[in-house]
């Protein structure tokens, strides 16, 4: 169980620390200070998971609406699909490895702060690739920062593997997570679609081999 997310330890201790002082001075100081740290536990919630797709499906990898299913190009990948998801900051921030695969690029560009849900952000905003090697070809995952994230977390090294569901990062304040699906797999969400990370199926290898990294 980890119904908190550890980048949100610092903050929350923080808050927690002001809430333990105020107290010893005025209890509704406290008090006052009580819903914020709520809310802060709340922004960094991190609930289990269970990914039920069956083999050869692809996998969320971030909670939000779906704003964009189109054509693009990335060097690692080639031409593919791309996904985009738009996480508010009402959502959960966690985000998970969309298939089974081994961690090969690695890639931080800087960039603007256009608002996450507008086509141009995977393309201007300050964003970090990560490219998996699968058994269906390459995969790239793209975390986007938008107008209000301010920090984007991913801990992977190259030649990690990571497993279909696993938890590899953040972005705090919501924003966005590209997935580029490679010619293999067919996308299986449309625009408005709401998705959970680790959860809902975002494509499915098209000739449906065993291969699967489910």
């Amino acid at each position: 169980m980890r119904p908190v997310a550890r980048d949100g330890f610092p903050l929350i201790g923080g808050v927690a620390l002001a809430c333990a002082a105020g107290g010893v001075y005025d209890v509704h100081l406290a008090l006052g200070i009580l819903p914020l740290l709520a809310l802060v536990i709340w922004f960094f919630r991190d609930p289990e998971r269970t990914t039920t797709a069956g083999p050869g499906s692809f996998v969320s990898p971030a909670d939000g609406k779906v704003v964009e299913v189109g054509s693009a190009f990335h060097p690692f990948v080639g031409n593919a699909t791309r996904v985009g998801i738009f996480m508010s900051p009402l959502d959960v921030h966690v985000n998970r490895a969309p298939f089974a695969g081994i961690v090969a690029h690695l890639e931080y560009v800087p960039g603007a702060r256009w608002m996450a849900f507008d086509p141009k952000a995977s393309e201007r905003n300050e964003r970090f690739f990560v490219g998996l090697d699968t058994a269906v070809g390459p995969v790239i995952i793209t975390q986007v920062a938008g107008f209000l994230a301010r920090r984007i977390v991913c801990r992977l090294i190259r030649g990690d593997r990571l497993e279909r569901g696993e938890r590899y990062g953040m972005i705090k304040l919501g924003s966005r997570v590209d997935l580029y699906l490679p010619p293999a797999v067919e996308c299986v969400v449309a625009v408005g679609q709401r998705v959970r990370a680790g959860e809902t199926t975002i494509g499915v290898v098209r000739d449906g081999p065993e291969t699967q990294g489910a």
